[in-house]
């Protein structure tokens, strides 16, 4: 039995599990019911769809502590507080220590669990990046996880931790990877190839703008000027000539919508940095540095771009 244990203690928004009921391609019942050929069976200790509670749900939580749960993948949701930077109180909590009756803190449940886990996967940008809760001036001194774990951390299976971001995560990019994770034990199943950001590779390997339904009014140079055109959101402050993401191909949901396929401007929520180091949103000068006639040269430049 392999074990799946769902951290979302972290500061988030749950807005990953919300987009994890809505894979289809594997289905997250899929994954847990054993509809795959091959899978090991699955035991999924996850807030957002468990037949445990209360007490019994932490139960599990205990026991992996322990070292008597084995294996398990930690899946980390929310980005990780700070716990240090205060003099009291707590920023986050998940669960509560029976003999203290006090919160058991997101950090230390990864300090408990992270060196004991088969694998440590990283879901949406705030766990993988710190993402909204880190932006500047936020008191919680939000992080990552491998900020926290650090970019080199590999669990005791030699595995390195496993970013899917996105703010929500596309919800087969999520199923997808838990997917190969889960081929990939026990088994000769090739390890994830993974970018410098940590990011599965054949996920996050081309831009939003290769994928995009406008980009071929780029190439024309045919900019929209305002909200509800269907030409090239560049001039908009769309960012999809330099972020890595497949969501403009994929879609949302069975292959239906996408940012700027549907109007709205690709904000960089799959990149390291995000939403600092692409601010401001939907203003005129957040564009500025990046309009040119020159498009088609240009943007083999900007491809080459690594941000964060």
């Amino acid at each position: 039995m392999l074990h799946i244990l769902w951290l979302n203690g972290g500061l988030g928004c749950d807005g990953d599990s919300v987009a994890l009921t809505a894979a289809t391609q594997p289905s997250i019942e899929e994954i847990v019911l054993g509809g795959l050929p091959g899978l090991p069976p699955i035991a999924m200790h996850w807030p957002m769809l468990s037949y445990d509670n209360g007490p019994d749900f932490m139960a599990w939580w205990r026991r992996a502590a322990r070292g008597e749960l084995d294996p398990f993948v930690l899946v980390v949701e929310g980005s990780v507080a700070d716990e240090s930077n205060k003099a009291e109180g707590y920023w986050t909590g998940f669960g509560a220590d029976p003999e203290t009756g006090q919160p058991i803190t997101a950090s230390e449940w990864l300090d408990r669990l992270a060196p004991k886990a088969f694998a440590v996967l990283a879901v949406g940008t705030c766990a993988a990046y710190g993402g909204v809760h880190a932006m500047a001036g936020n008191p919680t001194g939000a992080m990552g996880v491998p900020d926290y774990l650090g970019w080199q951390w590999k669990s005791r299976a030699g595995i390195p931790i496993i970013c899917v971001p996105g703010c929500p995560i596309q919800p087969d990019n999520l199923s997808e990877t838990l997917l190969h994770l889960l081929y990939q034990y026990g088994s000769p199943e090739p390890a994830l190839p993974l970018d410098e950001a940590l990011r599965p590779k054949w996920l996050f390997e081309s831009t939003v703008h290769e994928g995009c339904d406008r980009a071929g009014y780029y190439e024309q140079d045919e900019y929209a000027a305002a909200h509800g055109s269907s030409k090239c959101l560049v001039k908009l402050g769309c960012w999809g000539q330099v972020v890595k993401c497949n969501v403009p191909k994929r879609g949302w949901i069975n292959g239906v919508g996408g940012c700027p396929n549907v109007g709205g401007i690709c904000i960089g929520c799959t990149m390291p940095g995000f939403p600092d180091k692409f601010m401001p949103f939907m203003e005129p000068q957040a564009a500025a540095g990046r309009e040119t006639r020159l498009s088609g040269s240009v943007i083999r430049v900007l491809r080459s771009i690594r941000t964060g």
